[in-house]
């Protein structure tokens, strides 16, 4: 009995120590606080590093649209002020060359796909179909097996097999029809509404309004696929709620440009060499991506978003994702810090030497005045007040904003966004997206921060291109001093 007791007692003993050591930490409000109330504490503050050509924008607030009578067309545009949160942005708009990463690396991942099937070989180290201890997993690329420098005959049918040639002048090119990203978004804004909770007793906190279980909620969800013949088949899905997965939204986008904007923008206009050239050569490296339609925008926002998060590990979780800016961010960081009316200091577009801030259409037929024909290299005029370039002329840019006549008017003041993901069904004109800066075949009135104009999200143009954004993930406050009384 003895024996028993001291067994026992030992027990109890071991309890107290282990509880003790999982909770008597600094991080308890047990140990030493006096029963008071001092918060979970513990860990260490994220600071987000600054992304690489990114610029920091900082919180704050403007008056957006023009706040004078509109000189070129004589009417009065509304004006509101608005607040937005702080939110990284690329400093200059993505080059031809940043965006051919993306088209590259679409290539390469259907390659290393078609390499593990076993139509062109079966070679299974390309793809990961288990973890490191022989779970199975959900099967996706191995990136870290190499390409084959000397590829066998199966090897070769799968290079060849991405490419066509020119029936006429025999050139090989890479098959733009093939370039196809798929990939997914989750609507967090959709979920998180009330009228779309699963359970219906939290779709409305009145008491006095009696639940209905039986409440049919219907959602609108986005899906694609490839059909037989090898074609983007989009669909929007209107059915009944039946789960959190109901808001994951698939898109399919062949994300090659279409260099023939150059021929179909302009007519009678010689630009065959734009057409073959501009987004091939490497002399157009540092050049701005034009032909690139608003959801090739996105797509390449989403595929950005995925190449970094593959590459942090563990921090990702803290990011946010890149993304198209807000019509409101994009003229925040255009006016620079003073809000001023033009990416600049002053009013002026030129100063008295003749050297132009932009690269935008000066005269009556004369585009080369400024020194430029057509786009020119990125970052070669100066920088505004926030480090931003070429926020105006060079090209127009795409915003995340649907265009609508309200404007400001329909917007709030906090954090302003219109969006509106257009059905296939949707009439055209439903799918209008906001576009800033004016480019260079635009004269000076177009180029102005508060210029707005638009086009459609499936339009790619010669003179429209895009930056991306990343809201902040963290954010802080500003102590504020007080302020001094005047004697």
């Amino acid at each position: 009995m003895k024996m028993k007791n001291s067994i026992i007692a030992l027990c109890v003993m071991a309890m107290t120590l282990a509880l003790t050591g999982c909770f008597g930490g600094k991080a308890t409000s047990l140990s030493g606080r006096g029963g008071e109330l001092t918060g979970t504490g513990g860990g260490r503050g994220f600071s987000e590093p600054t992304p690489f050509g990114m610029t920091l924008i900082k919180r704050g607030s403007l008056k957006m649209g023009m706040e004078k009578t509109d000189s070129l067309w004589g009417m009065q545009t509304p004006v509101k002020e608005i607040s937005v949160d702080g939110f990284w942005m690329d400093d200059t708009e993505i080059t031809n060359s940043e965006y051919r990463q993306f088209v590259f690396w679409v290539r390469d991942s259907i390659l290393r796909t078609r390499l593990a099937d076993p139509a062109y070989g079966g070679d299974e180290s390309y793809m990961i179909t288990e973890d490191k201890n022989g779970d199975p997993v959900t099967p996706h690329l191995n990136w870290k097996k190499t390409l084959p420098r000397k590829p066998n005959e199966d090897e070769q049918r799968a290079l060849e097999s991405l490419y066509i040639t020119n029936p006429v002048t025999g050139e090989k090119m890479l098959d733009a029809s093939q370039m196809n990203y798929r990939y997914e978004v989750y609507d967090y804004v959709a979920a998180a509404k009330r009228r779309n909770r699963l359970n219906p007793e939290e779709r409305n906190l009145d008491t006095d309004v009696k639940v209905d279980p039986n409440e049919v909620v219907m959602i609108s969800k986005d899906t694609a696929y490839i059909d037989d013949e090898g074609r983007i088949v989009r669909q929007t899905i209107n059915r009944q709620l039946s789960g959190p997965w109901d808001f994951l939204n698939t898109y399919i986008v062949n994300v090659y440009p279409d260099t023939t904007c150059w021929v179909n923008d302009f007519q009678n206009s010689d630009n065959e060499t734009y057409m073959r050239l501009y987004f091939s050569s490497p002399t157009y490296n540092d050049y701005p991506v034009v032909g690139v339609t608003w959801e090739q925008a996105n797509a390449f926002c989403a595929w950005r978003t995925d190449y970094l998060l593959k590459g942090l590990g563990g921090a990702a979780r803290y990011l946010q994702r890149y993304r198209l800016p807000t019509e409101a961010e994009w003229e925040y960081a255009a006016r620079g810090k003073d809000g001023t009316e033009f990416p600049w200091e002053n009013q002026d577009v030129k100063n008295d030497r003749g050297c132009f801030y932009a690269n935008f259409k000066p005269d009556r037929g004369n585009y080369t005045r400024d020194g430029n024909l057509i786009t020119s290299r990125v970052g070669i005029y100066s920088a505004n007040s926030n480090g931003l370039y070429d926020m105006a002329g060079n090209v127009a840019e795409w915003t995340s904003t649907i265009y609508t006549e309200a404007g400001v008017t329909a917007m709030n003041d906090l954090n302003p966004q219109l969006s509106y993901n257009a059905a296939i069904e949707d009439p055209y004109k439903m799918k209008k997206k906001s576009v800033r800066g004016g480019s260079w075949k635009d004269p000076e009135s177009y180029i102005r921060s508060a210029w707005r104009t638009w086009e459609y999200q499936n339009q790619p143009r010669s003179y429209i291109g895009f930056r991306c954004v990343r809201s902040l993930a963290s954010t802080s406050s500003t102590k504020q001093k007080a302020s001094k009384k005047r004697k």
